[in-house]
Order: structure tokens, then sequence, then C-alpha cells
């Protein structure tokens, strides 16, 4: 499960800082049973902050909260390393890796929609076994506490913070211009405002990483004179930058003269190609796209405006479709006063051709993927969210079609919305496909080396894919984390490709970073140089002995510092499956994480062989069948509460992802449709409560993944 963050400002505030300060007077409710977890709270209108106190000998490891008849939840916040999720029946579970031990608290902040009579709660053991239950009812405080000073805030990691930093583009602005504004290091998910001296024209919320990238327009009645551009969070800390303004007139274009261009379509297509589409052109007026095929039929027409600076981009980007015909296509682009003629085209050379069946999808539904690879070879396909974090990865077996096929089943409210990339690797043939939750995709930025290690004397060579024609920052960190050398300038070409040659004489021998940044877009990639093979002995271990197929395998082991390495993973038959170049650290430390059983491993003893030079090492595991052969639901009935009424307990196993349950009448009504994801063991555990006017009877209870479906009947007295 992941946080929910949707807290306004005042609410995040109020919460945060009465999470520091919570030693004004709290009421404590006794618990029900033995008295092993203490439940206190204060409040402030609908804003309230629960602490729970660990008294007992056992360890809590999930806690659920709810409220009476007619008080509904708006939004939560958890401590660092908690997570919460709210159910459709207005539960909110709170669970952590990290059990709350016996002497130990924890608080969460909820804000209601109205003033709350009082918060029910239970808590519960990490086999969901019922430790203790109560209710707490919360002093009120006559005011929020927020007068708070800036460390008590910095320790928050709230607001404008010591390292936080932000920058104006262009440099030198001018009166009446639109800049735009980046910025790292400050609070995460936070509303700042942004203000020219005392003047404030707008405001922004941060990322979940604290930065973000925003614009703003300078007001026009600013006289051309030195000015603070200010960055001020709620609780009035600032950070500035002194520029000085440029007048009005020295920013009008000239307009008359502004080409007619297109970028974005390179002098050769693929099929599932992704194209961002610009150009220039007369301002204010309208680019028409006419484009012919290789026969010469007009078989599309895209127009787009033209902005008043004379720039132009098509509102959606385009995926070349997966039948398309080869050959060459033609677009004549006017803006109505000049005419340009562009030319392409669409060959067969990409091996591995995957694109979405959408070019956006909406949150709460999977994702899909289809095309081709080449034929009776492994494909391994990585998908990773807009923040990088990889939440699906496997190895598909091809047959003689070479048809590859991905369905990912998102979550409303979990899932972070922007564009996901797909990473598709077939032998030395690499593919990134991008696809929108929520919103379009853009293209982010990406880097490869040529191999993994160099020579001091060798030059590196370095692939950069991006949008089109833009200029990307590389800089590169050496193995003690300080930069080498300068930022470097790469330019991208309009297929949104580029190389750089990167000369390795001087640097000396160990790993090395290569950070490549385009505004708030960034990736990382490493190289090493003068790492050596063969010297030392080797020992490898897994950290388990069996896993199932889909696992993660994680390999640690020992050998001398600085020593390159090839790892490889054989099947029973003794095929190999996948290798991976990897090395030991300074300290000779071995850790790869890059392997997975695949979904459709045959059981077995499959083994990691670890080489250099040589010496190796191997270690056996064991790959057992699937135990669990589809899905199966079960319902028993659950305790009841005051406060809550009659529930029910509906429990999952063998399920994947989202796992949509339907509660269905004797006569066909659905009663209540439900959505939950499945844990990465397949299951799922989860209370409902039953609707007080519900009517006595035999009701069918369904559930479906994307794979499978169950069901099964419960009679409610």
């Amino acid at each position: 499960m992941t946080e929910m963050k949707i807290m306004n400002k005042s609410s995040m505030r109020g919460i945060f800082l009465s999470l520091l300060v919570f030693s004004v007077g709290l009421v404590l409710i006794p618990n029900v049973y033995a008295e092993t977890v203490n439940a206190k709270s204060i409040a402030f209108e609908e804003t309230t902050i629960i602490e729970f106190i660990n008294e007992g000998t056992t360890n809590v490891s999930s806690f659920r909260i709810w409220l009476g008849n007619d008080f509904n939840f708006k939004s939560f916040k958890t401590e660092e390393g908690w997570t919460g999720q709210k159910t459709p029946q207005g539960v909110i579970i709170f669970t952590s890796s990290e059990d709350v031990k016996p002497g130990d608290s924890i608080k969460f902040g909820v804000k209601t929609d109205k003033v709350s009579s009082g918060i029910n709660w239970k808590a519960l053991d990490k086999n969901e076994k019922q430790i203790e239950i109560g209710k707490t009812i919360a002093e009120e405080l006559s005011e929020p506490i927020i007068n708070r000073k800036s460390q008590e805030k910095n320790s928050a990691k709230e607001g404008v913070l010591s390292d936080s930093i932000f920058r104006i583009i262009p440099e030198k602005p001018n009166v009446g211009a639109t800049i735009r504004v980046t910025g790292d290091s400050f609070g995460p998910m936070q509303e700042f405002d942004f203000l020219v001296d005392s003047m404030k024209i707008g405001s922004f919320v941060t990322n979940d990483a604290g930065n973000f990238m925003t614009t703003m327009k300078i007001p026009q009645n600013i006289g051309a004179d030195r000015v603070d551009f200010v960055v001020k969070d709620s609780y009035g800390e600032e950070k500035k930058i002194s520029l000085r303004l440029g007048d009005i007139e020295s920013r009008i274009p000239e307009t008359d003269n502004i080409k007619l261009t297109i970028k974005g379509i390179p002098d050769v297509v693929h099929r599932g190609d992704f194209l961002e589409i610009s150009g220039t052109g007369q301002p204010k007026s309208a680019i028409t796209a006419t484009i012919q095929n290789p026969s010469g039929e007009t078989i599309n027409t895209r127009t787009a405006e033209v902005n008043s600076k004379g720039n132009w981009e098509l509102e959606e980007s385009i995926i070349v479709p997966l039948d398309t015909p080869f050959g060459k296509y033609s677009a004549e682009i006017s803006d109505g006063r000049d005419k340009i003629v562009k030319k392409w085209t669409v060959e067969s050379s990409k091996t591995i051709i995957i694109k979405p069946q959408s070019l956006k999808f909406e949150p709460g539904k999977p994702i899909k993927y289809n095309g081709t690879a080449l034929p009776n070879i492994p494909i391994e396909l990585v998908l990773e969210d807009p923040l990088g974090n990889e939440r699906f990865t496997d190895i598909l077996e091809l047959d003689d079609s070479g048809f590859v096929e991905l369905e990912y089943p998102t979550i409303a409210n979990v899932d972070k919305e922007g564009t996901w990339t797909l990473i598709a690797t077939q032998g030395k043939n690499k593919e990134f496909i991008f696809a929108g939750l929520g919103e379009l995709p853009s293209i982010p930025v990406n880097l490869e080396f040529d191999k993994l290690n160099y020579k001091s004397s060798d030059t590196a060579v370095i692939l950069f894919t991006g949008k089109p024609s833009e200029t990307l920052s590389m800089l590169i960190v050496d193995p003690s984390d300080k930069p080498k050398g300068e930022t470097i300038p790469i330019k991208l070409k309009e297929d949104g490709r580029g190389m750089y040659e990167l000369e390795l004489k001087g640097y000396a021998s160990g790993v090395y970073t290569a950070v490549v940044s385009k505004g708030s877009s960034k990736n990382t990639e490493l190289f090493t140089v003068g790492l050596q093979i063969g010297s030392g002995e080797i020992s490898i271990n897994t950290t388990k002995l069996e896993y199932e197929p889909g696992d993660s395998v994680l390999i640690l082991g020992d050998t001398n510092p600085n020593v390159l390495l090839t790892i490889s993973l054989y099947d029973p038959d003794g095929k190999e499956v996948k290798f991976i170049e990897t090395f030991s650290d300074k300290n000779g430390k071995i850790s790869e994480s890059g392997f997975r059983i695949p979904s459709g491993a045959q059981p077995g003893k499959w083994q990691l062989k670890a080489i250099s030079g040589s010496n190796f090492d191997t270690v056996d595991i064991e790959v057992t069948a699937v135990q669990q052969e589809g899905m199966v639901i079960n319902v028993s009935k659950g305790a009841e509460f005051a406060g809550i009424g009659k529930n029910i307990t509906i429990k999952i196993i063998g399920a994947k992802g989202t796992v949509e349950i339907s509660i269905i009448a004797k006569d066909g009504t659905i009663v209540e449709t439900l959505e939950f994801p499945a844990s990465s063991q397949g299951e799922i555990n989860q209370p409902w409560i039953i609707p007080k006017d519900m009517v006595p009877g035999t009701y069918k209870i369904t559930a479906n993944d994307a794979y499978d479906s169950a069901e099964t009947t419960y009679v409610l007295d």
C-alpha cells in the first residue's frame, strides 16, 4: 500500500507541527480489553492527531481507524516508514515493515469532513490478530500549533529548508516575460507562493521528492530594475534570488521574420516509435500538416495553434502504428504564409517493436502493451513508474510468432501518475516505450554506455535519448562523489537521439557515475575505469535457496575490491537464461539484484554462476511450482463493534495485481464493488462493513484480477 498525500497546505502544516509538539493535554480512553495499547489524541477543528503507545509485550504491525455514522475521512498523514490506505467502507489501514515494539509509540494525523465525535481504532499483530480495540475522544485545542521555530519545521521536512535552491530561466528575464522556475530540496508535497519583491504572482506545489518546475509571468507594471524573486512557504520562510529585469521593449520578438520549421520527425522512423512534433511559424496563426503515404495518398491532416512567440506543437504525441506500411512518407506544413515539405522513411530495422494500446491510460485501469520481437529468444520487460521505481519485471519466452503482450493493473491514488517507461531488452537490443497514466506521456532523458568497463586510454561512447533537438546537461561524478570536470552540454538530433564520446585520459581506477538532466528530469548510469578480472577468490550466495516463478533474486558475495564479474542464471537444462556484467565495490562486496525467476520457469534445480577470469563460484537454487493453482476466495463472519455494526472478512489467495470484488444479491443486483491490491504473496485479507439496510439472504461474492477469477456465497442472517 502507498501513502495517500492529499492534504491541503493548512492541514499538512497543522498535522506535522502538531506531531512535533505533542505535549499538551491529551485525553486517554481506556481500552476495551487488557491495557496493552493506549491511544491519546488532540484536535483542532477537523484535524486530529492520534498517538498509539505500545505498553504490552506484543509487537503491533498495523492499525485500523474508522469514524461513526455521518462522518468521513478527507485525508491523512503518517510518520516516515508507514503507509496508509482508505478502504471504500471508510476504514483507514496503517501498515509498516517496522513494527511498533513494546515501549514504542506512533502518531498519525487525520482530517475529517466535520468535527469528529471520536475515532474508533484497532491494533493488530503481524498475523492480523486483534491486540486491542478502543475509541479515542480528542481534547479540542483553542488554536492550531503552528508558531514553531524553523528547526522544527526542517525536522518535519516541510517548507523552505536550509538546502533548498531554485533558479529562473532565462537568467536575464524582461518585464512582462514568461519565465520558468525550477527548484530542488524543498519540503515534499507542499504549497509555496512565488513573489516578485512583495508582490505574489502565483503559487505551486512540490512533488514527492521536494522538487518543482513551474511557469510564471512577470507583471508589466514592474520597473526595469533589480528585483527579488522569492519562494515563500506557509511559515514565512523564504528563499530569494536577486536579478535585474530588462525593459519590456527588449522582449518584443521580430515576428515578421520567424521561419516556418518542424522538428521531431527523424529521416528514418520505425514502427512503434514515439514522436513529439513541434516547430515555429507565423505568430498567432494555425499550422496545417497534410501527410501522404508512399502511394501519394493523403492519410491524415493535423493542425496546431502558433502562439504569440511563434512556437507550435501538436497537442498529442504520435505513436507510429505497428501496421504502418514501409516506405517513404511526406508532410506539407503551412502556416498560411509559407509552406515546407518534410520527408521520412518508415523502415523495419528495429527488432523490438512494442507500443502501448493508448498514449494515455486512466488511473485504476490496466496499462496494456503489445508488439513483436525476435522469435524464440527470451525478452526481458521492466516497467518503471514516473519516479524510476521498478513496478514489474519478467523474462518472457517467445514462440515462433515473436508476439509480446503485457498488461499491468494500476491502482488509483496509489500508482504515480505521469510517464511510465517500459524497457524491453532482447540480447543486445534495448528499447524504451513510453505511456502516460492520468496524463499524456513526455519523453524523459536516458543515457547508456557502450560497455561497463574501460581502460584509462579508452573513449567511452554514450548514447542519449530525450525530446528532439533538446540540449541536455551531463556531469561525471568520480569515485569519491566529487564532480569530474565541468558540466557537458549534449545536443540531441531531430529524432531525439544523441551521442557523446568521453575521453577517459586521466581517469583513475574506480566506479564513476554519469548524471544527465534536463530541467527536473534526471537519469544516472554507472561505468567503471581500470577494473580488472581474475584477481582473488569469489564467493556468492543468495538470500534464500527456494524460489517460485516471478521471484526476484538478490545475490551477495565477496572477492577482491574493484573486480569485474559476470553472473549468469542457468535453468535445469543448463541453458543460460540471463547474464549481467557487474563488479565488486571498493571493499570487495558483491551485490546484484537484477535477476528474477521467469514467470514460466520450469521447476527444478537452477544455478547462478559468478566468474572473473579463472576464478568462479556457483550456487544452486530450487525453483518450485506455484502450489496455489488459481484464485481462491473465502468469506467469514467478522466481529461486531459498537459504532460500525456487522462486518465480514473477505480473504483471497492466489491473486495478482488489483482485484475487483463484487457483492451480488440473489436477484443479480450488485450491492457494492470493491478494489484492492494483492500483496506480494498474492493475498488479500479485507473486512467489509455490512450496510444496515442490507436484507438477510444468500449473497454471491466474486473476485476478478487480470488473470483469474473466483466466487463464493455468504448467508447473511
